[in-house]
């Protein structure tokens, strides 16, 4: 690949992230910047542009198995290995921090065990959902105990700390939770792990109803323009589902575990990891046979995808030590951001006053 076929912006020992040489331009129009999270090296990052010279900005702090995210202009909720984080931004309008234009500092912490936390959304009332994967569970916060399990699927017989069907992906609609994605009906711990390849399913909460079936490893529901996303993971695909028929429908092909989905505008952003080496959780899916017919290998990073005609327009590349991704979210009025972390003294000097 020649190098003006991409735009390089942070190449250190153990990173290289690169992407298309229109990217930063496209977030430059667009107003707005990416945040991802990856448990496998422990990171959030926050991708940006600087429009002086049309490069990315990139920007990571490091959380202890970072995985969900809810994203707005003035705060990020995070989940790590056993905590939720509230993030809020402590920058004015129009004022910069060392050049960056929004600053999140961790102000509050809940701590929850590890209960393995995954998507995380926020209702119509302000109230913190979550799926507790490891409970099977929606839930919500709890002011003396790890968390208030809200609604379990029916197939589940009690709460209790066992992935048996591996609930992971969350949907909203107006404010309030609708589907969520599990990669099988098993109600016996680890049972999941047998059902890979198309034991994938989509659950109405409401009614309780099993909508869709035959999926592999489904994970990231969104509900947008009247439609329901999710991503097809075992088989790299972003679709949607067809609410009459209950049959999924792909648009997409992505060269990689697809997990991690946001929207803005007439385009998806979808979050891509490679295989993990010595575990085969992602391995044996027909995600590899479709990349072997593609000629193409399985790649770390994410795709923007035109949700008219399904086209890659847009691409990001994470080489080196990150090859997972796990969420993805737009946020939207930022154009270059920052967070604090807690392995610099940075968190400790910085001092802002309510005025």
């Amino acid at each position: 690949m020649n190098n003006d076929d991409r735009t390089n912006f942070n190449t250190v020992q153990e990173h290289e992230i690169f992407g298309d040489r229109d990217f930063p331009s496209w977030l430059t129009q667009q107003q707005i910047s990416l945040a991802c999270t990856t448990y496998q090296t422990s990171r959030l990052m926050l991708i940006g542009a600087v429009p002086e010279t049309n490069r990315i900005s990139a920007f990571w702090r490091i959380f202890d198995r970072a995985m969900g995210l809810f994203c707005t202009p003035e705060r990020l909720y995070l989940s790590s290995k056993y905590q939720l984080w509230q993030l809020d931004n402590v920058l004015e309008s129009g004022k910069l921090y060392q050049g960056y234009d929004k600053l999140y500092i961790p102000r509050i912490g809940y701590t929850t065990g590890d209960i393995d936390i995954h998507d995380i959304a926020v209702d119509k009332n302000n109230q913190i959902l979550f799926i507790s994967t490891l409970f099977n569970c929606i839930a919500t916060l709890s002011d003396r105990h790890s968390c208030k399990p809200l609604w379990k699927p029916g197939f589940i017989s009690q709460y209790i700390n066992e992935d048996r069907c591996h609930l992971n992906g969350l949907a909203m609609v107006e404010g309030e939770a609708k589907y969520v994605t599990a990669s099988s009906q098993s109600d016996v711990v680890d049972g999941w792990r047998d059902r890979r390849k198309n034991g994938g399913i989509v659950i109405d909460i409401e009614s309780n109803d099993i909508i869709v079936t035959g999926l592999s490893m489904p994970h990231s529901p969104r509900w947008y323009r009247d439609k329901l996303w999710l991503l097809n993971s075992g088989r790299g695909e972003l679709g949607y589902v067809d609410l009459d028929t209950g049959k999924f429908e792909a648009i997409t092909f992505c060269p990689g575990y697809v997990r991690g989905l946001a929207f803005w505008q007439n385009w998806a952003i979808v979050g891509l990891s490679k295989p993990r080496g010595g575990d085969n959780t992602f391995s044996g899916l027909e995600l590899d046979e479709l990349l072997l017919t593609k000629d193409a290998e399985a790649r770390c990073g994410m795709m923007v995808i035109d949700l008219t005609n399904g086209a890659i327009v847009h691409w990001l590349r994470f080489e080196g030590i990150v090859t997972e991704l796990y969420d993805v979210q737009v946020i939207p009025q930022v154009q270059k951001p920052m967070a604090l972390g807690f392995q610099t003294d940075e968190i400790a000097q910085l001092i802002t006053l309510e005025l």
